[in-house]
């Protein structure tokens, strides 16, 4: 299975996390980006988080007015079902290896990228299929927007 690295998302702190083209990845996470709250966001386990465009075009097409970065995804990927993305699995991403750890509870920080600030919408116990993931990076490396992610 292989889809396509479609953004790379960053931010000193919270979000939006802004776009770039390419970035080193390390076991601490993707270079340039920092996470508000260490408690609850980074760490080895949770170094890099995940997304699909694909979820992000039917959410707009809901009204959402959501966009790559703005729930704070580091990774935004297309032309993977993601639903066949789960903690436990293996993905590659360029040079870069993920294994995908677990998903991503909404917090209030991403609520603007929702109608009615309903962040629910990306929460696992209610739509499951439709949450962020986060992965620990099992190989180190640099990745550039339009590399390709294999599902292993």
């Amino acid at each position: 299975m292989q889809g396509e690295l479609v953004s790379i998302n960053v931010s000193d702190g919270g979000v939006p996390k802004l776009p770039r083209q390419r970035a080193a990845i390390r076991m601490t996470g993707v270079d340039g980006d920092r996470q508000a709250n260490r408690q609850i966001h980074g760490g080895p386990s949770r170094a890099v988080c995940l997304y699909s465009l694909d979820l992000i075009a039917a959410l707009q097409s809901e009204g959402h007015p959501i966009a790559p970065g703005t729930i704070g995804e580091n990774f935004t990927i297309s032309g993977v079902p993601w639903g066949s993305l789960t903690p436990g699995v293996w993905v590659d991403v360029g040079e870069v290896s993920l294994e995908l750890t677990d998903y991503a509870n909404p917090c209030r920080n991403i609520a603007g990228s929702f109608l009615n600030r309903d962040m629910r919408r990306v929460s696992v116990r209610l739509y499951p299929e439709w949450s962020r993931l986060y992965a620990r990076v099992v190989k180190e490396g640099t990745v550039t927007v339009g590399d390709p992610v294999i599902v292993r």
